[in-house]
């Protein structure tokens, strides 16, 4: 996290428990979601990390961060970041979520503003937006 942030000023990952609670850190690493607050940057040598910074191309929202905005899936935005790493995993390997999947992939995501439902909203609608692509 600290690499992340300090080193490679990818500040969009956030720091917040440091325990691996809120889920506010999250990337992927080779693909599986991860809480970068307790992974060691000698532990992620040589591994393919995306962050939230890496989700936008060329100027272009990715549609997750756009259905977040479009649903209103977010407030204070501090635990978006890892929100958004959260659901782009859960969509790379299942384009049509349910309830109870997005769920599941969020669960290790905690947001106290929003109460879920425009989380939820947001997710689906990026599953549409996918499906139309």
């Amino acid at each position: 996290m600290e690499l992340l942030r300090e080193v490679l000023d990818l500040t969009g990952t956030h720091v917040g428990c440091d325990t691996t609670y809120c889920g506010a850190c999250t990337v992927l690493m080779n693909g599986a979601a991860v809480k970068s607050c307790t992974v060691f940057a000698v532990q992620a040598d040589g591994a393919d990390i995306l962050t939230v910074e890496g989700l936008e191309k060329d100027g272009k929202l990715h549609p997750i961060q756009k259905a977040f905005g479009d649903a209103y899936g977010l407030q204070c935005g501090y635990c978006t970041p890892g929100l958004l790493i959260s659901a782009y995993q859960l969509l790379s390997h299942n384009r049509q979520p349910s309830d109870k999947d997005i769920g599941r992939a969020i669960a290790g995501n905690t947001c106290r503003c929003t109460g879920y439902q425009n989380i939820f909203k947001a997710i689906r609608l990026a599953a549409q937006s996918a499906k139309g692509a």
